[in-house]
């Protein structure tokens, strides 16, 4: 670090906070929605898509009322999907394949296109060596995304925007995804935590969720429950409309005439972000912190008074959040959670860990009271998908290192396809306009 330019970088910080501070009376002033959101948390519409929907309102008597959020894929409701595939199969590929293409696949297509993923799971001659191996660091998403611009440079057609060579990349990816977290996750795991390196290769038969899982642990090893939870968690993280920060980062990208690569890596520098794609870590350090100060977690009275004391900001980061609640659409409920709480609910009791369970089900019935009477809101609150997500992953033994990675080995999808979609439907570059408040100087 060069100190010099560190000394002035802090030197010249209040210049800049008098100098860029807009007062928040003039976005009400000139109509400026701050965060392209109004009062009630809609977005301003920045286009149309026809790959996935979100409700959470419906229309009754003229009055915008709230109801039970709905997610679809391509106009499926995505609990259905879940349900069609039943407690066996696994849908992460059917549901990609849906995404990108539009419909269902038949058995033939289906199998098809997961032999291309599998084909796809394959890193070039080094690479794992030679840029993953590197430069290793505890930010996955970073060293992911170091890997995906690398990527482009093995592509002889990287800079190819043709829509059959967007599609190509985008499974390629999709392939490729779970093998640069795992393998950026080991290079941080041996490097900088002195720990034994191990690097499986993946097994092309196999399933997303079953290949990360063989990639993550030393013995290979995994459950079906296993296997069953983290797919339904990747299928529900993959995709939640158009208007999500790194899916009109990707779009944005997309216009430009960027390529498939460049798009994708901008994709994941906003994912990264706490505000969007870290949420679960918060609620599992919020948990952490709960655990210590809860004796009994079937006390409803103790566990309601130390959630008081967070939304007072009395106790843990102090910020008056309860994480894992409240989203910015859903109020009444994200299907998503759902969704997942009941496969949660099964690997809980396979690991053992229901006196857990019983603590995040307490915690689920009684934060949106305590929210609610202690918080001016203009909707309801209910637990987020983020709620369950992080006590997935930990009973799965992942590292929190790459909680955020295992979003992005889902969102890839979601991505692709509006991706896909910006190059079909339009041929103009998003240009959002920002009005100056500036003062003229002479």
């Amino acid at each position: 670090m060069n100190l010099k330019v560190k000394e002035y970088a802090e030197s010249m910080q209040d210049l800049c906070v008098k100098n860029d501070s807009i007062e928040a009376g003039m976005f009400e002033k000139y109509g400026v929605n701050l965060g392209l959101r109004d009062v009630n948390g809609n977005g301003v519409l920045t286009g149309l898509t026809n790959i996935s929907q979100i409700t959470s309102s419906q229309m009754i008597d003229g009055r915008k009322v709230p109801a039970e959020g709905a997610l679809w894929y391509r106009g499926y409701k995505v609990q259905n999907i879940i349900r069609e595939l039943g407690e066996d199969e696994l849908g992460f590929e059917k549901t990609a394949y849906l995404l990108l293409f539009g419909e269902m696949p038949d058995k033939d297509k289906e199998a098809e296109f997961k032999g291309l993923i599998g084909s796809c799971r394959t890193l070039p001659t080094n690479f794992v060596r030679d840029v993953i191996m590197k430069a290793p660091t505890e930010d996955v998403m970073n060293s992911m995304t170091r890997s995906i611009l690398t990527l482009a440079s093995y592509d002889k057609k990287s800079k190819d925007t043709s829509l059959s060579n967007v599609i190509r990349q985008s499974v390629q990816l999709i392939g490729e995804f779970p093998m640069l977290a795992v393998y950026g996750y080991n290079a941080y795991n041996h490097y900088k935590k002195n720990n034994s390196m191990y690097i499986h290769h993946p097994d092309a038969k196999l399933s997303t969720a079953e290949n990360f899982l063989r990639l993550l642990r030393p013995d290979k090893r995994y459950t079906h429950t296993e296997a069953k939870v983290l797919d339904t968690a990747l299928i529900l993280h993959m995709e939640h409309g158009g208007g999500n920060n790194s899916t009109f980062t990707t779009r944005v990208v997309t216009s430009s005439g960027s390529d498939t690569y460049s798009t994708i890596a901008a994709a994941m520098s906003s994912l990264k972000g706490p505000k969007h794609g870290g949420a679960n870590i918060k609620v599992m350090e919020m948990m952490k912190d709960i655990k210590v100060n809860i004796k009994d977690y079937n006390d409803k009275d103790e566990i309601r008074a130390y959630l008081e004391k967070i939304v007072d900001k009395e106790v843990f980061d102090k910020k008056g959040l309860i994480y894992g609640m409240g989203h910015a659409i859903y109020s009444v409920s994200d299907p998503r959670e759902k969704v997942l709480k009941y496969y949660v609910k099964q690997l809980a009791a396979e690991k053992e860990r229901q006196e857990d369970m019983v603590l995040y089900q307490n915690i689920e019935e009684i934060a949106p009271l305590v929210i609610a009477e202690k918080r001016k809101i203009y909707k309801g609150v209910s637990p987020n998908i983020d709620f369950y997500s992080g006590f997935v992953y930990e009973m799965l033994g992942m590292p929190t290192e790459l909680y955020t990675a295992m979003f992005a080995i889902a969102r890839i999808v979601g991505w692709s396809a509006h991706r896909i979609e910006e190059l079909i439907c339009t041929n103009k570059i998003i240009r959002p306009a920002y009005m100056s408040v500036m003062e003229e100087k002479e």
